[in-house]
């Protein structure tokens, strides 16, 4: 069995702060990728609520320039990150020697599963998708503004800082610079949903402030495994922390029914 551990891992080169608990005999390990301003803190109790209803371990780790793990080399950020950050997730998988592990993603996060199921099959039964983005939207835009907004006019930096310390800028900054480019606006991964066979379940609320449900219809059209939704009314881009208790409900649910 594997040892549980709160600790830096080094993968290409950098070091990955990461926490993991094997709890659970031959069950599937729950693998938690974090949002664009998130990291391990920000989950709060949700990771470990899950793995509690679904009887499944869990993995959780801050990506490079996030919370506990080591600076990224510079905010800028190539159209093709989302991809690279899911290369990362293959390799962390295989330095902890995880098979069959069950993904949820928020936002980027989810991104990244999509991406990460897609390309690296073997590793990845299943995947919860949480507000996540296949395009760009209008609407993200829109709401990219207004946190950056928000960023220089409110205690938002302060608030942020306490979980990234004094990488909160460049992790800022990386954020509103990749997506806000010219040269992301027709950035797209339509193309790989079709090698996704693993079970998929999206979450989206029906008020998400950054995207709507055409990605969530788009992709669950596009996959090639069973695919299927739950859209919470009234909720925004964070329903794990809107209504975490139905939440976890739904996602164990879907584990359950998947990985019995």
């Amino acid at each position: 069995m594997h040892e549980n551990f709160k600790k830096k891992i080094e993968v290409h080169g950098k070091m990955l702060y990461a926490e993991f608990f094997h709890n659970q005999k031959d069950r599937p390990t729950l693998v938690f990728l974090h949002d664009s301003l998130g990291c391990v803190q920000l989950w709060r109790d949700f990771p470990e609520k899950l793995s509690v209803a679904a009887s499944c371990n869990v993995l959780i780790y801050d990506r490079l320039g996030y919370g506990k793990s080591d600076a990224m080399p510079s905010s800028k950020r190539n159209a093709d990150y989302l991809e690279k950050e899911a290369a990362v997730l293959n390799d962390l998988l295989s330095n902890l020697n995880i098979t069959g592990a069950i993904l949820f993603g928020h936002s980027d996060g989810g991104s990244i599963a999509l991406l990460a199921a897609a390309k690296y099959a073997g590793r990845v039964a299943g995947l919860i998708c949480e507000a996540a983005h296949i395009f760009v939207e209008d609407v993200t835009l829109k709401g990219i503004y207004g946190a950056a907004e928000a960023y220089n006019t409110t205690d938002l930096p302060e608030r942020l800082k306490k979980y990234h310390g004094d990488k909160v800028d460049a992790v800022f900054k990386s954020w509103v610079e990749t997506w806000c480019g010219n040269d992301f606006r027709n950035w797209n991964i339509e193309s790989f949903l079709p090698q996704i066979t693993a079970p998929l379940l999206f979450i989206q609320g029906d008020a998400d402030e950054f995207g709507t449900m055409a990605q969530v219809d788009r992709t669950i059209s596009q996959v090639s495994g069973n695919a299927e939704k739950f859209i919470f009314s009234d909720a925004g881009h964070t329903p794990h922390k809107e209504f975490p208790e139905k939440t976890v409900a739904i996602a164990a649910d879907f584990i359950r029914k998947a990985f019995p």
